[in-house]
């Protein structure tokens, strides 16, 4: 880590230096910790340290910025000459109306000492709860555990300085059984607390999973009940908002929030919202401009309520301000929800599955992409453990299956709702923030096509 002081003798030089009408500086400090392990056994332990500082200029209407690893004093110099050069052979931005200024941060703590201290010895025992039931199953078990210390600091030429270290500990593992029975299993957990992560009970997750998954049996595609568990849901949460949470989406009319904003875009089970400040999730006080992060509504009780945004898009529309959700700049994509959450509901896994005839029951999904963002269609297939449901009960794996589906109208069709909430990595890896999400029982989810595994 650098630490404040050190970062504000970075951010703090550039803005002495620069010559611009207004200038931002952005620092994202990162130690992590990495142990690779596949086939049962630990293949890669790696450690790598690495700090962005990058920087935004303002001169008149023109914008430009640049950036650097490397935080030598010439570095640094050469990036805010390369800003400026940037800005200078910009167009003029007429909706440009400035950086913000600043606002009061209230401090949030949000740092594991276990996870910053914690030593390849500790990830790799960690790891041997996985790997070694795994063998014992005849299975082969790959995944990864990371640990990490971060800092994230922004500070800009009209007051606005803040500083906010973290941790994050995230274990990811999928468990796959031999040709040619098969099957395959995948459980993951993340958390600022390594000691809050079970290991074990995330191996036996992905074991039981997999050892149910052997030998599936072909289903023919099409309109099916379905249960999301929660890496499921996570998938569509993250590309819902990608597709139509931010300002600058509804702004340039590529966003479902243009026309449904008022109204009813989901099942009454579901409300979901934004809260970088929220401990729960992993939490952020500060966007990437330094503005402190607001709780924002996104859909509640199944009405689609508001959007995010970052002080360009605010400045676009009378009346509004930034909620705090900007992204690094340069950032062509504008503000994003990435500390999101779902409302838990009050079914158990068996009462989820209560009275379906049939169905299926979706693990997690895999290779999702948008097919038509305005109707938030998106295509991928299922992944790690798919199952049949009959009478209630799961009974056989079946053979994983794409979909073709949009999310709003799955997330209409939901009727009942997990009572346990899991917490998984945001949609944006590279930076801090997570989605906190139940499993859902949805009515109808349209499968189109099958695998051969």
């Amino acid at each position: 880590m650098l630490g404040e002081q050190r970062i504000r003798e970075i951010t703090h030089g550039i803005l002495a230096q620069s010559r611009a009408d207004q200038t931002e500086v952005s620092v994202i400090g990162g130690d992590s910790q990495l142990t690779r392990f596949a086939n049962n056994a630990i293949h890669q332990h790696v450690a790598e340290v690495d700090v962005q500082v990058r920087v935004r200029v303002v001169s008149g209407k023109r914008l430009g910025a640049a950036s650097t690893n490397d935080v030598s004093r010439e570095a640094l110099e050469r990036t805010l000459e390369m800003a400026l050069t940037t800005a200078r052979l910009q167009p003029e931005n007429p909706d440009f109306r400035s950086l913000p200024s600043p606002l009061p941060l209230p401090p949030l703590r949000a740092f594991s000492e276990a996870t910053a201290s914690c030593t390849p010895e500790q990830r790799a025992r960690a790891v041997a709860l996985i790997c070694g039931p795994a063998a014992e199953a005849r299975l082969s078990a790959a995944g990864a555990l990371e640990t990490s210390i971060e800092e994230y600091a922004v500070a800009n030429s009209l007051g606005v300085f803040g500083y906010f270290p973290t941790t994050l500990a995230d274990l990811r593992t999928v468990i796959m059984g031999q040709a040619p029975e098969g099957g395959s299993g995948y459980a993951a957990a993340a958390a600022l607390d390594i000691e809050e992560i079970d290991a074990q009970a995330i191996g036996r997750e992905a074991i039981h999973k997999a050892l149910r998954s052997r030998n599936p049996i072909d289903i023919e595609p099409g309109p099916h009940v379905v249960i999301l568990e929660e890496y499921a849901v996570d998938d569509l949460v993250g590309y819902l908002s990608y597709l139509g949470f931010g300002a600058l989406a509804v702004q340039e009319k590529r966003s479902f929030m243009v026309e449904k904003r008022g109204q009813p875009v989901a099942s009454p089970w579901v409300s979901l919202w934004d809260d970088g400040r929220d401990p729960r999730g992993l939490p952020m006080p500060f966007d990437f401009e330094g503005v402190p992060k607001q709780k924002v509504e996104l859909i509640t009780r199944g009405i689609a309520r508001e959007v995010v945004y970052d002080s360009y898009t605010a400045g676009r529309e009378a009346g509004k301000s930034s909620t705090g959700h900007a992204l690094p700049a340069p950032n062509p994509s504008g503000p994003f929800a990435w500390n999101l959450f779902m409302t838990e509901g009050d079914a158990s896994r068996d009462e989820l599955l209560t009275s379906i005839e049939r169905g299926i029951w979706v693990t997690r999904l895999h290779y999702v992409r948008p097919v038509h963002p305005l109707k938030t269609i998106v295509t991928g297939m299922t992944r790690d453990g798919t199952f049949l449901i009959e009478h209630g009960e799961l009974t056989r794996p079946v053979k994983n299956l794409r979909f073709t589906q949009s999310i709003l109208e799955a997330l209409a069709k939901v009727s009942r709702v997990g009572r346990e909430i899991k917490v998984g990595r945001s949609f944006l890896e590279d930076f801090l923030g997570a989605i906190s999400v139940p499993a859902l029982r949805i009515e109808e989810f349209n499968f189109t096509g099958t695998t051969e595994f």
